[in-house]
């Protein structure tokens, strides 16, 4: 039976087909408002921040789509390994002469023409790494703690360690926690879950207590009202921008913080702006099409009957889900001012390619449910 499911697939979800080109073209739209007066005030072309997306994000995602649509996503189980290895290849280069530094921060690495995260490739890579690995049933990943739980730890510590020294903090969160969602769900015994979340959050806080500015960022979320035209300037400007919004927003286009009072408002602040010009009701629409999108590949997850597919959808899944819900909630005040992109809206091409290219694969799995 397993085999006949890996091997007969039939049409895609068309419901979740959907849903991505909602998001996808939803988000370009809300980009192209958000960016508009930056573009122009920056670069004098309003359209300068959404002809870069459609380049170097659409485009290059449209083709991750269509190749992650067309092949049988068993296919990845033998190459996942590979994959990995070259993306943390990739990531190690950002520290090297290739590398870019902006806002202190090396994230970014330039070959040719093409300047990308490999960061975000990760969140594809690790994935189908964790996914393959363990989907092996030659190997008990699940129950031993030699084969099992301590690579686990080698992996996400390699890991962890490259982002950490980027810094991408909120990154590395996104990956370990979606990682640890894949390890309880493979089978794997409640007390190693246990273990691994304990030493995460162990990691994690020593590494924000142990560095000023980030510790600093924990300071400003506990106290938003303190040195408002200070360090917590950008949250209360969001605030503001969310809250003037109001039940049906000022109109699109209409946003008069985006290039003006609000930081990054094609980032981290892109929600902001959506609120402000659509309003609670364009701004609640967004987060229900986040979460039906998720609850329909944990629906398809669940219908597989390969535990490498389940977990694939799984892990990408919850890639989007705590992106989508850390990066919406940290700009509403609800959890401390992060650096992650929203999925499908924010301005990033290699953030934009990657989750098309989890879409297409997750599509692929779609078939064989």
């Amino acid at each position: 039976m397993l085999g006949r499911a890996i091997k007969i697939g039939h049409h895609p979800d068309y419901f979740l087909f959907a849903l991505i080109c909602l998001l996808t073209i939803g988000g370009l739209v809300i980009l192209a408002s958000a960016s508009s007066d930056l573009g122009k005030l920056r670069f004098n072309d309003a359209y300068y921040y959404l002809k870069h997306q459609l380049i170097y994000g659409l485009s290059i995602g449209i083709l991750g789509f269509i190749l992650g649509i067309k092949i049988n996503y068993q296919f990845y189980k033998r190459i996942a390994l590979v994959l990995l290895l070259i993306n943390l290849a990739l990531l190690a280069l950002v520290f090297g002469p290739m590398g870019e530094s902006i806002g202190g921060a090396s994230r970014w690495l330039t070959i040719g023409l093409l300047t990308f995260q490999p960061a975000e490739l990760l969140k594809l890579t690790f994935i189908l790494y964790l996914a393959a690995w363990l989907s092996n049933p030659r190997v008990n990943r699940t129950q031993n703690i030699w084969e099992g739980l301590l690579p686990f730890f080698v992996i996400c510590g390699t890991i962890g360690g490259m982002l950490l020294f980027q810094p991408a903090t909120t990154t590395f969160i996104i990956l370990i926690a979606a990682g640890m969602i894949v390890y309880f769900l493979s089978g794997v015994s409640i007390r190693y879950v246990f273990i691994t979340g304990i030493l995460g959050a162990l990691t994690v806080g020593l590494v924000i207590y142990s560095t000023p500015y980030r510790w600093q960022r924990i300071m400003n979320y506990i106290r938003p009202t303190e040195d408002t035209r200070g360090a917590n300037y950008q949250i209360n400007q969001a605030l503001i921008t969310i809250g003037s919004g109001g039940l049906w927003g000022m109109g699109y286009g209409e946003s008069v913080s985006k290039a003006t009072t609000l930081p990054t408002p094609t980032d981290d602040a892109i929600f902001a702006v959506a609120a402000q010009e659509l309003g609670f009701a364009g701004a609640s629409t967004l987060v229900v099409l986040f979460g039906i999108l998720v609850f329909r590949m944990l629906w398809l997850a669940k219908n597989l009957r390969d535990r490498f597919g389940q977990l694939i959808l799984v892990g990408f899944a919850s890639i989007i889900a705590l992106q989508s819900l850390i990066n919406m909630g940290a700009i509403s005040g609800l959890f401390p001012l992060t650096g992650v992109p929203l999925p499908f809206v924010s301005y990033g091409g290699t953030a934009l390619a990657v989750f098309l290219t989890m879409s297409g694969i997750t599509l692929n799995a779609s078939k064989y449910t």
